[in-house]
């Protein structure tokens, strides 16, 4: 299954599921995560079908080694993981940019206009620290304007998959008091269900930003369709640090 969102051109981004690829096992089938234990053959022709999705080739990819940072680039060049970042820039056409997720929430971004697109990889480290705020700011930096950029939220692990517990709660409301608001009750005792899509909505929102889709698929849920690190974690499948599998949301110019 892929996810497009009603609010970028369908034919400019893909939020990719999981099936199409040629991996096989718990990595079945669009597994793009090089970290893991996956052959690096069976990743290399997955990124190949993305590519060709786009009517593009593997060589006009951008992909980047991803962290839990705020750090956000601006490239004009295809780059297989030579740059350590959690968000992208650009304003080159032929170039894709690609973020790797399984549970954290992908932010693509658009202002097709001024010809400036980004994208953030999202998880709560992230959104916290404000990755999706400083990629909008390379944007604008670059000339994009607030008032014509899209965001489009992939899917990603929704509230009622997302338990945390009270050091998280903390750690967010050391920040902002307010951030409360976004945990709920937990299914747990001193456990918490925190609302990932609805905080970056509005981080967005509080940016600036306007025009915002958000798929509302819960990763977790979805294990036909969607990788879920949370889900390989509680089925005891990950051995080591990075081996899960990842699918790729994408954008173009």
């Amino acid at each position: 299954m892929t996810y497009q969102a009603p609010n970028i051109p369908s034919e400019k981004h893909c939020f990719f599921g999981r099936q199409g690829g040629v991996s096989t096992g718990r990595f079945d089938s669009l597994n793009c995560n090089i970290r893991g234990s996956d052959s690096m053959e069976n990743i290399r022709q997955n990124l190949q079908i993305i590519a060709e999705w786009f009517h593009s080739d593997i060589s006009q990819m951008c992909l980047i080694n991803q962290g839990v940072t705020n750090h956000a680039v601006y490239i004009e060049t295809p780059s297989l993981y030579e740059i350590t970042a959690d968000g992208l820039v650009t304003d080159k056409k032929g170039l894709i940019l690609s973020i790797k997720t399984a549970d954290c929430c992908p932010v693509l971004l658009a202002d097709y206009k001024n010809g400036i697109i980004g994208a953030a990889h999202a998880g709560w480290r992230g959104a916290l620290r404000g990755i999706v705020e400083n990629t909008l700011k390379i944007m604008l930096d670059k000339g994009a304007e607030k008032q014509n950029i899209s965001a489009a939220l992939g899917p990603c692990l929704q509230q009622p998959s997302f338990e945390a517990g009270e050091d998280m709660l903390e750690e967010f409301i050391r920040i902002n008091k307010n951030y409360q608001t976004y945990f709920s009750a937990g299914h747990r005792e001193n456990h918490y269900q925190f609302n990932l899509e609805r905080f970056v909505v509005d981080r967005l929102r509080e940016y600036g930003i306007t025009d915002i889709s958000a798929s509302g698929i819960d990763t977790y849920a979805n294990e036909q369709e969607y990788f879920s690190f949370r889900r390989e974690t509680h089925k005891a499948q990950t051995f080591k640090k990075g081996d899960f599998p990842n699918h790729l949301s994408t954008i173009t110019l």
